[in-house]
């Protein structure tokens, strides 16, 4: 029997607590989890795969590349740039998942404010695949009025990126 490994959650973002959360996972052969890592935490590459980002910029410095403590802004969902920061940052190594975690806000008035947690755990399995979760929790009342749509954008949106991260690491 073969156990998975799982996001690591902080209590304030657990799945289920806030107003929208999704997962989204693909499992795949003939990738390795450092071929989608580095497609994955090189910002400068993802507008070429996911259509659903825009304004990638570090306002501290650093990037394009993502690290721990790393802070950077993007826009996504149509919402303005999100100030974003890496709170969990592990590169995947032999028997160890690849960790990437941040948070983003967006504040102004109560219909405005966005407190989000999106994560990423990438790991290979065996007989040459690799597994990509990406999962996120989203609190404020942006984020319950995203909840509501049908089809969910934002699950929609996370398996575009999941969809186009893989293409990107295929080639």
């Amino acid at each position: 029997m073969t156990t998975q490994n799982a996001i690591n959650w902080p209590e304030k973002y657990l799945p289920g607590t806030g107003d929208n959360f999704v997962s989204n996972e693909m499992i795949v052969q003939g990738i390795t989890a450092a071929q989608v890592w580095h497609h994955l935490i090189d910002t400068s590459e993802w507008e070429g795969y996911y259509d659903n980002v825009a304004d990638i910029s570090f306002p501290q410095g650093g990037g394009p590349e993502l690290k721990d403590d790393l802070v950077f802004s993007f826009g996504t969902f149509g919402f303005p740039p999100l100030a974003a920061h890496v709170v969990e940052f592990q590169a995947p190594a032999e028997g160890v998942p690849g960790r990437l975690s941040w948070t983003a806000q967006q504040d102004g008035r109560p219909e405005e404010q966005l407190d989000v947690l999106h994560a990423w755990l990438v790991e290979d399995l065996p007989g040459g695949r690799v597994r990509i979760l990406t999962q996120e929790t989203q609190i404020g009342q942006p984020a319950a009025a995203l909840a509501g749509e049908r089809p969910n954008p934002m699950l929609n949106g996370h398996q575009a990126w999941l969809d186009g991260l893989v293409s990107a690491a295929s080639r």
